[in-house]
């Protein structure tokens, strides 16, 4: 029975679905700060499906683009860890996860003012 999107996976899970030895992956623990699995009692590691995008993300920089383990860090420093992870992207958040109300007023609201200043210059523009 296969696992769910969301669901964490062992670190015999991650390395298959990585492509990376597990020594690899706890290697890759010990030299980039933003790879940081969940240690439940007893040292033993669960991924998160973000974990696992970081880490598909630091082999592809390191195995099919070429970088160094500084490279990496180089580009996580300067562009943060969107830039590692790639095209993997972050795992979708769940369905159940909404953003507060007042949040998207308030986006609404600028919206409509960011709306109303573009037309204001375009107006200027033409005339």
């Amino acid at each position: 029975m296969a696992k769910g999107a969301n669901a964490f996976r062992s670190i015999s899970e991650a390395a298959d679905e990585v492509g990376a030895p597990q020594h690899v992956l706890r290697f890759w623990e010990t030299k980039f700060p933003f790879v940081t699995p969940v240690k439940r009692a007893g040292g033993r590691r669960f991924y998160r499906p973000q974990d696992i995008a970081v880490l598909k993300g630091v082999r592809r920089l390191l195995h099919d683009e070429g970088l160094t383990i500084k490279g990496v860090l180089k580009l996580h420093a300067e562009n943060g860890i969107g830039r590692v992870m790639g095209s993997e992207g972050v795992a979708p958040a769940p369905a159940n996860i909404a953003a507060p109300a007042s949040d998207v007023s308030d986006l609404a609201r600028l919206r409509d003012r960011l709306d109303a200043a573009r037309t204001r210059l375009l107006s200027a523009l033409d005339a």
